[in-house]
């Protein structure tokens, strides 16, 4: 049995042109490369799955890149083809959530001042800056002020409002956007193709929906419902897969609310808890099912449903 690759990591964006849905990011990033204009600090900051740590890998691969292409990686070079195989010395990652300590940042001062063997750039990546201590933030202010010129710092947090002010001071900040159900569908019917798999838009569209702006919770939901579906994904099985519920359902109970016939409406309600959805869960679908019928009764409002054509 050949190993099976999740498809967040078999289909992380290795390009900028490959992000999905951060247009914005990519292209101020791209300019900075082309034009040579790099801050020696950034931050990242947006909800988690949306790009973050990719990005910020990307950038790192590019600046470091021997033979740049505009402001894409060749990945030909020596500098490219070690980052590709996971031994490049430029790029060091840091989880700050369980590297949070004053001696944790000394040692990666330490780190910041020995010079790149090839490439241009020494570039840390820290996760989850936000979980840093107190102390060790106040530790790393004086180096993420003024490093040597090799060091390029790229913070990434899902909670910018944890990170005190005298550090956000010192950064270039990029708020990364949720992504729009249109460009997670897009993304996924990519997939789906590459993989051979067959799929209706409605599942797709729902798959993109449920993950709530996050592509990597989608990829992993996408994961799980070929599981369940195998190669042909139809709106009812992803449904049952993702413990959501369909959309006929909640068309039949606003019919029966609109013709005043209340018993059945619970009727259909305890059939709901029979399959084992919480109220609350069924309450908020019905809230947003009527938010979107309020949407689609006026022409210039249709674009602000999250919904595929169908």
């Amino acid at each position: 049995m050949s190993d099976f690759i999740v498809s967040a990591r078999k289909y992380r964006p290795a390009t900028f042109a490959s992000v999905v849905g951060q247009q914005h990011i990519t292209s101020t990033l791209r300019n900075a490369i082309e034009r040579g204009q790099l801050a020696h600090a950034y931050l990242f900051c947006g909800p988690r799955g949306v790009g973050k740590t990719t990005c910020a890998r990307i950038f790192a691969k590019a600046i470091n890149c021997l033979h740049p292409e505009g402001a894409e990686a060749c990945n030909a070079c020596e500098s490219c083809r070690s980052f590709n195989e996971g031994r490049s010395l430029n790029i060091h990652e840091l989880d700050a959530a369980s590297n949070n300590s004053v001696e944790d940042i000394r040692t990666l001062i330490e780190q910041v001042r020995i010079i790149p063997q090839v490439g241009r750039y020494s570039v840390f990546i820290i996760d989850e800056v936000h979980m840093l201590s107190a102390a060790a933030f106040n530790a790393f202010l004086k180096t993420l002020e003024e490093p040597p010129a090799h060091a390029i710092f790229i913070l990434a947090t899902t909670e910018k409002h944890k990170i005190i002010p005298t550090i956000l001071s010192r950064c270039q900040i990029y708020d990364f956007n949720r992504i729009r159900v249109e460009d997670g569908v897009a993304y996924l019917q990519y997939i789906a193709s590459q993989e051979g798999i067959t799929s209706d838009e409605e599942s797709l569209n729902l798959i993109a929906q449920k993950a709530d702006g996050g592509m990597r919770d989608a990829l992993s939901m996408f994961d799980k419902a070929v599981s369940f579906c195998g190669t042909t994904l139809d709106y009812r099985s992803v449904a049952q897969t993702l413990n959501v519920l369909d959309y006929d359902t909640y068309f039949r109970v606003t019919d029966l609310l609109l013709a005043g016939d209340y018993a059945s409406v619970l009727v259909e309600f305890d059939a709901v808890l029979a399959k084992g959805f919480s109220g609350q869960t069924f309450m908020a679908g019905l809230n947003r099912h009527m938010r979107d019928l309020l949407m689609a009764k006026r022409p210039e409002t249709l674009r602000l449903i999250e919904m595929t054509g169908t």
